[in-house]
């Protein structure tokens, strides 16, 4: 085995490292060697299989695992005798033939480029100091709640033939949706239910359909919003030929035992506690998330070290690859839509750096104080995956099981989330009461209103 040293700069190495031949033979022959007593081969008494039929038979598909092994084992010894601290996982590039390889005709070539951590000062965090944002659950809010789930217990009932719609009513109609007189995809459905004032249907659809009756048509005319998710009919001029077929009533659910017992509990009170539960969870993830939010931009504002190049490059290429979706189906912020490309890549590799120089420091704060994602918590997230996909959770336990890189993406929100409570428990904090509105609000807009008290 060899490793060359091909780049050594402050935060990056890459290597050369040949593994030879006669190496990976022998390590072939071993493995060979340890099944020989253990197989048994039609045609071969037990335990007298020759080595060179073995090696016929699955020397191509071992030398293959050999390969994969050969390849993670020189990568770490490159790493372990030099004393590196790896920011992310090495970038493997085969250069010799995979099947030339395998094959036994070429020695082992790759090369292996691996961005570093490195050297800073974790921020005293005494020094700092951040604002929660707290809301109380109030009767008030529970019973807006409470009204919320009345009102989408909310039944209907035919009108009458001669009742004219109206905002909160319901109705069952077909429809035909053209664009220049061509039927389109997704554009046609029969007995579609659609409540008026519900903002369900493209914007000024249902504005229309107020005043039909029961049996009547009525053409629908309607341009789709420029930032429409598909794209072949974003900004484009529809018409609908509407059919209405029913106008229906809404009757509203009573805010009482019965809401319960449709709801599956027993009572208005055991409902009204979990509505409070509810909110008194929602609140709290509310205001957690503005004060990770807050913990974030005061760590990246007290933290300045050269980032490892690697790593930015290639979150910013995540994130570029979304922005330009976004341009393509017309999702862009409006503030962004007036920005040249150069503008927004520039502002996009700024929410790069930031994005690595935060997962630098919490990694680091995670690795000095010992935080670490239990094996427990790791098979709590693979359960909570595969309950998102009834009747394929077997298989989705057996990706995580067989992938350790999709294990490490569980793992990794797991281990920010902890590192941010301990983080949380170390700087001082103030408790702020503010509205239920402003609770949720977006958080630049929240941090102005908090420093304006």
């Amino acid at each position: 085995m060899e490793i060359t040293e091909t780049v050594h700069e402050p935060l990056r190495r890459e290597f050369r490292i040949t593994v030879g031949v006669r190496d990976l033979d022998d390590k072939l022959m071993t493995r060979l060697q340890g099944m020989k007593d253990q197989v048994n081969l039609k045609g071969f008494r037990p335990g007298k299989v020759p080595v060179a039929h073995l090696r016929k038979t699955f020397g191509k598909s071992m030398m293959g695992e050999i390969v994969q092994e050969a390849v993670a084992e020189t990568s770490q010894k490159a790493v372990e005798e030099r004393s590196l601290r790896p920011a992310m996982s090495p970038q493997i590039q085969m250069v010799s033939q995979f099947e030339q390889v395998i094959n036994g005709g070429e020695d082992l070539i790759f090369t292996m480029g691996i961005d570093l951590m490195p050297d800073f000062k974790l921020a005293e965090l005494s020094s700092i100091s951040l604002t929660r944002p707290t809301t109380d659950v109030n009767e008030e809010s529970v019973n807006e709640s409470l009204k919320r789930l009345a009102s989408q217990q909310r039944t209907y009932e035919p009108k009458g033939d001669d009742a004219a719609a109206q905002d909160g009513d319901q109705l069952l109609i077909d429809f035909v949706g053209k664009i220049d007189g061509v039927p389109f995809e997704g554009g046609t459905a029969e007995n579609a239910e659609l409540v008026i004032g519900s903002g369900s249907f493209i914007p000024g659809f249902e504005d229309q359909l107020k005043g039909a009756k029961a049996g009547g048509t009525k053409l629908v005319t309607v341009t789709f919003p420029a930032d429409y998710p598909s794209a072949n009919l974003a900004g484009k001029f529809a018409e609908f030929d509407v059919t209405v077929k029913e106008v229906r009533r809404g009757i509203e659910a009573e805010v009482d035992d019965s809401l319960a017992t449709k709801l599956g509990l027993e009572s208005l009170d055991k409902l009204r506690e979990a509505a409070q539960a509810q909110l008194a969870a929602e609140f709290g993830r509310a205001s957690r998330a503005h004060l990770k939010r807050a913990l974030l931009d005061a760590l990246d504002s007290v933290h300045s070290f050269e980032l490892p190049p690697g790593m930015v490059e290639a979150e910013f290429k995540q994130i570029w690859t979304q922005v330009e979706q976004d341009i393509k189906s017309g999702n862009m912020a409006e503030e962004d839509k007036s920005k040249s490309e150069d503008e927004l890549r520039a502002e996009f590799r700024k929410i790069a750096e930031r994005r690595v120089r935060l997962g630098l420091v919490l990694s680091e704060f995670g690795r000095v104080n010992k935080v670490e994602v239990t094996q427990d918590e790791l098979n709590r997230a693979v359960v909570a995956q595969a309950r998102q996909y009834p009747g394929q959770e077997q298989r989705i336990f057996e990706i995580y099981r067989n992938n350790p890189d999709a294990v490490a993406q569980l793992r990794a929100p797991i281990f920010e989330d902890k590192v941010v409570d301990f983080l949380t428990g170390q700087v001082k904090i103030e408790d702020k009461q503010v509205s239920r509105e402003d609770l949720f609000k977006d958080p630049d807009d929240l941090a102005k209103i908090l420093k304006a008290d």
